[in-house]
């Protein structure tokens, strides 16, 4: 049996489907009330995966979010102002799990998890819902110790790929990886913009020579029809900055439209 994750991917893969992965920031209010943050996340994951998210990636809100852009970097300042801490993102990963068993990724950054005890949020993560974890600023080359624990708690360590890779590090990377792999659309930080999606297109077919892993696209998917462009290169995209762009300015009605035109758009390309 499976994880929640790998299930997830081999149930849409038998289905010829995409996944669509939705990034969500843990602690932010669609109202910008920081007082209902933590639970506005978790009605914000619920009406996201009812909009059609296969996955949620639970955005761990950090001080110095390096591969992150403008519109993530202000919703993780508004949460940590409003509070948000990393136990309090379990807590949040726990009230989820009390209505869904959608797949949860936490994405955050070395220095919090760290300080925390890389060892002890994995078990608390996973007891507490949490499927995986992503973790960009902590290269293939230096996660060894990191893939060491998580594979023995049974829980993923997503790896990355871009346009840049290299072939050896490309093998390496693949032929170790669980989960999925996040396929980084283009060079720079998150962010929606026009993207010709051909390179990362080239570089997932050169690494199906390595793994059957799923691979996701990310960074830049702001449109149904940018997602539907990135998913013909791989197994599943995932979008945070258009979805939190709408969040932080209250519209969250508009975000979830998003999401649910993303869905019937992706759905729609792979009807053959």
């Amino acid at each position: 049996m499976g994880t929640r994750l790998e299930n997830k991917f081999a149930e849409l893969k038998r289905q010829g489907r995409k996944a669509l992965i939705i990034y969500i920031t843990a602690g932010i209010s669609p109202a910008g009330k920081s007082a209902d943050g933590p639970q506005a996340t978790v009605e914000a994951v619920r009406a996201a995966e009812a909009a059609g998210a296969d996955i949620i990636e639970l955005g761990l809100p950090f001080s110095d979010p390096m591969a992150d852009g403008p519109v993530i970097q202000a919703a993780s300042v508004r949460a940590l102002q409003g509070g948000m801490t990393l136990p309090k993102a379990l807590g949040i990963a726990r009230e989820i799990r009390k209505f869904s068993e959608v797949p949860l990724v936490a994405m955050g950054y070395i220095n919090q998890m760290h300080h925390y005890g890389f060892e002890k949020f994995v078990q608390e993560g996973k007891a507490a819902g949490l499927d995986g974890v992503i973790v960009p600023d902590v290269p293939h080359e230096e996660s060894a110790g990191m893939r060491e624990v998580t594979q023995r708690q049974g829980f993923h360590l997503m790896e990355f790929i871009t346009p840049g890779t290299t072939g050896e590090r490309m093998a390496r990377t693949c032929r170790e990886a669980t989960g999925f792999i996040y396929c980084v659309s283009n060079y720079g930080v998150t962010g929606v913009k026009e993207i010709d999606y051909s390179a990362i297109g080239k570089v997932c077919a050169e690494a199906r020579k390595f793994t059957q892993v799923p691979l996701a696209i990310g960074f830049g998917i702001g449109t149904s029809e940018a997602a539907v462009q990135a998913a013909a290169q791989a197994d599943g995209v995932i979008v945070g900055s258009a979805v939190m762009q709408r969040m932080l300015e209250g519209k969250m009605g508009e975000a979830l439209d998003l999401i649910g035109e993303m869905r019937q758009a992706l759905d729609k390309s792979c009807i053959r």
